[in-house]
């Protein structure tokens, strides 16, 4: 039809825009494994840039903190509370949430801020009030609510 296109590789290419996005821009890319004065080829002389393969993920060591061994445990012992609820006494389920919302506040509090984890989301002061007040709320609840005939 006549009309232009994009090439592949080029400024209008979506596909290179992620390679683009660094800290010094397209032509101040740094390959794994170069030194401090070896820059990548820009475009030009030798033709199109090759795009560089993406390099493995690092081998990760999860939960990294004791912080997050201790979310990891608080949110099984809130599924387990949600089980509950679902297929037996749903009272004793939300008491098992509210317990697992109480445990967190313990382990927030008793944690240092660099080990919290993800059990830290603001200042110490603040989650260990939400989590409480959560839990309370949800203890009371359960107990202040009365049986309905089925």
């Amino acid at each position: 039809m006549g009309l232009a296109e994009p090439g592949r590789g080029g400024p209008d290419d979506a596909r290179d825009a992620l390679g683009q996005r660094g800290r010094h821009g397209r032509e101040g890319r740094r390959r794994r494994g170069s030194t401090l004065n070896e820059q990548a080829p820009g475009p030009g002389a030798a033709g199109e840039e090759q795009p560089a393969a993406p390099s493995p993920a690092p081998r990760r060591r999860l939960p990294s903190t004791i912080g997050g061994a201790c979310y990891l445990a608080v949110l099984l012992l809130t599924l387990v509370g949600i089980v509950v609820a679902g297929l037996s006494d749903w009272r004793a389920g939300v008491r098992i949430v509210s317990a697992a919302l109480g445990i967190a506040a313990v382990l927030r509090l008793a944690l240092p801020e660099k080990d919290a984890g993800m059990l830290a989301v603001r200042h110490r002061l603040f989650d260990v009030c939400t989590l409480l007040l959560f839990g309370v709320s949800l203890f009371v609840l359960a107990g202040a609510i009365p049986d309905q005939p089925v």
